[in-house]
């Protein structure tokens, strides 16, 4: 019973950080509001500073609360240790990339397109999984995937040709922004995600300290990105110009939301995250057209998005994949 209430507790939190996120976001960076908007590269190093926070307040926890006890632990995982902590630069580099583009889509992109589109991040951690940690997908997984690259184009699909040559040049620009900027963050997400499971798999550190490791190059790397590209911007109106609540609700979303899904994960099996992202499709969906009002769904959307959601659920079908031999 216990653990039947924790997997529907999983399943809110994990629609509700994932629609949260995207919608906050969206609404965040077209928002109409007067002064300077908030800069996408402030809000993406904020929030690796809260990361880094919370994830020592939780080896702080994990600790019994014992100060010296913190101390030795990063002192000894993170200072003593600086080959294994260089390795976390990649993925917080890429990591750091992503973020950014995030930001980069959501400005051009509709929530529920942007949600959608992203979904190939599905086909770009598997085919990461195949190549890196040698995984072997079943016949209804490789299914999924094709379906999923069906539905993903369906959605892009132009809809309406017969707009004016002003807007449609620059809805189509705008639309190719956003569009390139989802492909390579899920390239991007792919890549990082499967790189750092690789790392965990290596070693017997504590998720949380990886998660401070990354945390400090995703700063670093942040502030250089922020410098320069917006360096000029942060040196006249300080790198927190613009920020109101719901840029403060976006930063913690970010910075947060990862974690909370790291510490529900493990109560949520394939069925119920796939439950997670269709409500959250859904859910975006029916935001962005009735609240946002900036977005007009065709029915080949509504199409590719129930491809996109039947392959979400199709891929964890066969749960997990076959023994590989070679690696047992």
């Amino acid at each position: 019973m216990a653990s039947a209430r924790l997997k529907y507790l999983s399943l809110g939190v994990l629609v509700f950080q994932t629609t949260s996120l995207v919608l906050t976001m969206r609404y965040s960076r077209t928002l109409q509001a007067e002064g300077p908007r908030y800069l996408a590269s402030s809000a993406v190093v904020v929030a690796e500073v809260m990361k880094i926070l919370a994830c020592v307040l939780l080896v702080f926890k994990e600790h019994s609360y014992s100060v010296r006890a913190l101390n030795s632990i990063l002192r000894q995982e993170i200072l003593h240790k600086p080959i294994e902590t260089l390795k976390l630069a990649i993925p917080s580099g890429i990591y750091t990339l992503q973020n950014n583009l995030l930001y980069v889509a959501l400005s051009n992109l509709d929530a529920a397109t942007y949600q959608v589109t992203y979904q190939l991040k599905i086909l770009t951690t598997a085919l990461f999984s195949v190549s890196m940690l040698g995984r072997r997908l079943g016949v209804y997984q490789w299914l999924s995937l094709l379906i999923l690259m069906a539905g993903v184009a369906l959605v892009q699909w132009p809809s309406e040709p017969a707009a004016a040559p002003e807007t449609e040049d620059r809805s189509a620009g705008s639309q190719f922004v956003g569009v390139t900027a989802v492909l390579v963050a899920c390239c991007s997400s792919g890549f990082a995600g499967v790189y750092f499971e690789k790392i965990l798999k290596e070693s017997k550190q504590s998720v949380w300290v990886r998660n401070i490791q990354l945390g400090m190059f995703g700063l670093v790397f942040g502030l250089i990105g922020m410098l320069l590209y917006d360096g000029e911007r942060v040196r006249e109106s300080g790198m927190f110009q613009g920020y109101n609540t719901i840029t403060w609700m976006v930063v913690a979303l970010q910075a947060l939301g990862g974690l909370v899904i790291a510490a529900v994960i493990k109560y949520a099996d394939n069925i119920l995250k796939g439950f997670a992202t269709s409500l959250s499709i859904i859910l975006s969906t029916l935001i962005s057209y009735f609240l946002l009002q900036d977005f007009d769904p065709s029915s080949v959307f509504f199409f590719g998005a129930v491809l996109v959601i039947a392959a979400t659920f199709l891929y964890g079908y066969e749960g997990k994949p076959p023994a590989n031999p070679s690696r047992a």
